[in-house]
């Protein structure tokens, strides 16, 4: 019986050498070789492979193995890394909580299914302790809306070029509007998801500051009372689609508006803070650490956002 129990280790360990050299490994081959059927070469297969699984929950390197049609054998598929490493998923909770994008219930849940399928088992208790504190104290968004599913729907009607019918609450005159709109994005900005979105009704156009702006409505998501997918789809020519990421370089607190050129100084200490929050601008000139700017930009977020920096700008 021991000696069963010797020849079994043998041979996997054996197997197990080949596929880490990279060789391939053929059931009848290895069958001959070990004087065993190939049953057993097989079943040794399977023990490691339950090994690699067991040892990917711990490590979060996936190791498989798989059959080679081509070689006509099994071999180890090479190695990847699936989980985050701790300072990396510890780097993303913290961003994700200080967005206070979600209710309290939503970050919790979120934040334990990155932790919990992301980080090595081994690790797992040592990046909770580290977001535990800032959960506990977490402040979600007054609103209290639950969105998730929500920000889903909408981006299949998005993906699916689908029409969207949807009740909205509006701040300026706090009344609920109707529209029929062309959903073309979702974006995120200081706390809240944002739908873009374009109009194509005349009634509603004829209000706007421009008549015929050809740039998106932004709707808060969280003020999205009621919303239907329809079952009209409308088309966007691959020329004239939007891009979200040109347009999130030039508009400030998700504040809508036509496109306009700002051109102000700058006497703080900081360029890149001004650099990093309006990626279209441009240096004019510099004198004696004065820097004159100039940025493409959306609407009127912009004024707002000048006027918060105090006397470390000057608009021109």
């Amino acid at each position: 019986m021991e000696e069963i129990k010797n020849n079994k280790i043998e041979r996997v360990l054996g197997l197990y050498t080949k596929f880490l050299n990279g060789n391939i490994v053929n059931k009848a081959e290895e069958a001959l070789n070990y004087n065993v059927n190939e049953r057993s070469i097989q079943r040794d297969i399977d023990d490691i492979r339950n090994y690699l699984e067991l040892q990917a929950e711990h490590s979060g390197f996936v190791n498989s193995i798989v059959y080679d049609r081509i070689d006509k054998g099994y071999r180890l598929e090479q190695a990847y890394k699936s989980k985050l490493t701790n300072g990396e998923i510890l780097a993303l909770c913290k961003i994700l909580l200080d967005s206070r994008a979600f209710t309290k219930d939503e970050m919790k849940e979120i934040v334990g299914k990155l932790v919990d399928c992301c980080v090595p088992m081994t690790n797992q208790k040592a990046v909770s302790e580290l977001l535990e504190n800032e959960l506990y104290h977490y402040v979600e968004p007054r609103h209290k809306t639950k969105c998730i599913n929500t920000i889903w729907e909408i981006g299949q009607a998005i993906r699916n070029r689908s029409y969207l019918e949807i009740k909205y609450y509006r701040m300026k005159d706090k009344k609920t509007v109707a529209r029929k709109v062309k959903p073309v994005a979702i974006m995120f900005s200081e706390y809240y998801f944002y739908l873009t979105a374009f109009i194509d009704d005349k009634d509603v156009r004829k209000d706007f500051q421009v008549l015929n702006d050809s740039y998106p409505t932004i709707y808060r998501l969280d003020r999205i009372k009621k919303y239907k997918v329809l079952d009209e789809h409308f088309h966007i020519p691959y020329s004239s689609r939007f891009e979200e990421g040109e347009f999130r370089k030039r508009v400030q607190f998700m504040y809508g508006g036509t496109l306009r050129k700002v051109k102000f100084r700058y006497l703080g200490n900081d360029l890149d803070s001004i650099l990093d929050r309006l990626p279209t601008a441009q240096i004019i000139s510099e004198e004696d650490g004065v820097y004159t700017l100039s940025a493409e930009v959306f609407g009127t977020g912009i004024d707002m956002w000048l006027r918060s920096q105090g006397d470390n700008v000057q608009v021109i």
